[in-house]
């Protein structure tokens, strides 16, 4: 049967965690979202048109977790998913994830008593000089012969978190899951907003590709044609150079646009996770990218909610509060408690007999007194540190509402800059057709021939560039607000509350 003392010391240890004192330092408190508009300019109108699309915004409305699928091409979708199961920062960062769940567990282990249990044993020979040492007389004569010591022992011990200082710990492993959780949020809304991006930028360069072509397919029409007139004395030598430069300079613009599409393609094959020479996908065109026709425009107080970088931001603000709490509690007292009980027989039929019980309590207090300042310095470093987290978390959350804004401005602008881009292209087509049918009737010079080839080559690749770009911030949209990811199941966290 176990003493009364030990017995009552164990039930009184298994009550330590309902009897631990208050938690020092400062509570974390989720900072309030700031009382401002989402932009200086006025929100959008309800619908904004041009090249034959509208796209209407409504405030207030919910994002889906797969947002990109507006687009409706089967190929960013099938390019998404794959990026989604290969992409190796994804990877790292769900691994990243798992790690500061697992030392969240590892860490909840301190709030409970430690409990350990040996068994031994140890052959002893005790020599007629430690006999004598002992006081015993005549130990000259007397011989003891070697004898085994079994032994069999439970210890208990508990430190008591009177001030919290193991709680705060734990409570900035578990911050540190919520940081983890929402980097890994993050990675994912950047991913996929960077293939629709470059998806449309792919479009974009091989539309400018396919209209320059265009345009260097008619300039050697019209050199073939000059060239004709000069055998036949109806052109100088003058204006076939000319169009010869045209023809070459119209031509030196199409390598460039040729090596941005390869690097946009190697960019895709990086986002999924495969070496270029083994990515193979299909060529996107504007044609088989939708624009997105209805728009979000969250509250100030939701973007705060949705952005998973203000988020991140406020569990390392979450982190720092925690860590002042442990350095306040490192100036206090800390009170641990072990206890022993076992048997110790030198047979293993009387080891676990009354007569072989052992055991021992032991209460212990300990309290800093002089550190040389070094635990002031580390409390001052981590209120330091606090407000860093502080400034960085107000960084964060202006730079988003400065995304959000960028987003919705450039929203309008762009379809302005497209509605004017499809203008001039359409007035330039129909005045490169007429000079030049009045060219071949020899009712203009050749200089407004060329002009206008080159207003229109200009124009008709600004209506690409206008077209990709409103397809593209409306991706930058959808990344401002959020992405939508709290509809998301892809990602699931198994402690702390934090499954989607």
């Amino acid at each position: 049967m176990k003493p009364t003392g030990f017995r009552n010391t164990l039930l009184w240890v298994s009550l330590v965690p309902a009897l631990s004192g208050c938690e020092v330092g400062p509570d974390y408190h989720p900072p309030a979202a700031p009382d401002v508009a989402v932009s200086a300019a006025p929100l959008p109108a309800s619908s904004i048109k041009a090249g034959g699309e509208s796209q209407s915004f409504e405030t207030g409305a919910d994002i889906a977790g797969d947002w990109w699928t507006l687009y409706h091409s089967p190929e960013l979708d099938a390019l998404i998913r794959a990026a989604l199961a290969q992409n190796p920062t994804l990877a790292a960062a769900q691994s990243t994830l798992l790690e500061a769940e697992e030392n969240y567990r590892a860490g909840e282990g301190v709030l409970a008593p430690s409990v350990s249990g040996s068994v031994g044993a140890q052959r002893d020979q005790i020599s007629s000089a430690e006999l004598a040492g002992q006081g015993v007389g005549n130990a000259g004569a007397i011989t003891i012969p070697p004898y085994t010591l079994y032994d069999a022992s439970l210890s208990v011990s508990y430190s008591l978190d009177l001030f919290g200082h193991d709680r705060r710990q734990l409570e900035g492993l578990r911050a540190q899951v919520d940081y983890q959780r929402y980097e890994l949020e993050a990675a994912y809304l950047t991913l996929t907003a960077n293939i629709v991006t470059s998806a449309v930028t792919q479009a974009s360069l091989q539309a400018q590709i396919d209209d320059t072509r265009q345009v260097i397919g008619a300039e050697t029409h019209l050199l073939t044609i000059l060239q004709t007139q000069l055998t036949l004395g109806g052109a100088s030598m003058a204006s076939v150079l000319q169009e010869q430069a045209t023809v070459a300079s119209a031509q030196a613009t199409l390598p460039p646009l040729e090596a941005q599409l390869a690097a946009a393609r190697d960019q895709l094959a990086d986002y999924v996770g495969v070496f270029p020479a083994n990515f193979q996908a299909a060529a996107f065109t504007l044609d088989d990218l939708h624009l997105p026709a209805d728009l979000p425009v969250s509250l100030p107080s939701a973007i705060v909610a949705q952005r998973p970088d203000i988020a991140a931001a406020a569990a390392q603000l979450h982190q720092a509060t925690a860590a002042v709490g442990v350095a306040d509690a490192n100036m206090l007292p800390s009170i641990s408690l072990t206890g022993q009980i076992g048997h110790e027989s030198l047979t293993t039929g009387t080891l676990f007999t009354p007569q072989t019980l052992l055991w021992n309590l032991v209460g212990g207090l300990t309290q800093p007194i002089f550190e040389g300042g070094e635990l002031a310095a580390e409390r001052k470093a981590d209120i330091a540190a606090l407000r860093v987290a502080g400034s960085q978390y107000q960084a964060t959350v202006i730079a988003a509402f400065q995304n959000v804004a960028d987003a919705l401005n450039a929203l309008q602008f762009d379809a302005q800059t497209l509605a004017a881009a499809q203008a001039s292209e359409a007035a330039a087509a129909k005045s490169l057709a007429v000079t030049q049918s009045q060219y071949k009737l020899g009712g203009e010079p050749l200089i407004n021939v060329l002009n206008a080839q080159t207003t229109y080559q200009n124009a008709a690749i600004a209506a690409v560039k206008a077209r990709a770009a409103r397809l593209s911030d409306t991706a930058a949209l959808f990344q401002a607000l959020g992405g939508g990811w709290w509809h998301r199941n892809d990602v699931t966290v198994h402690c702390c509350g934090l499954i989607p």
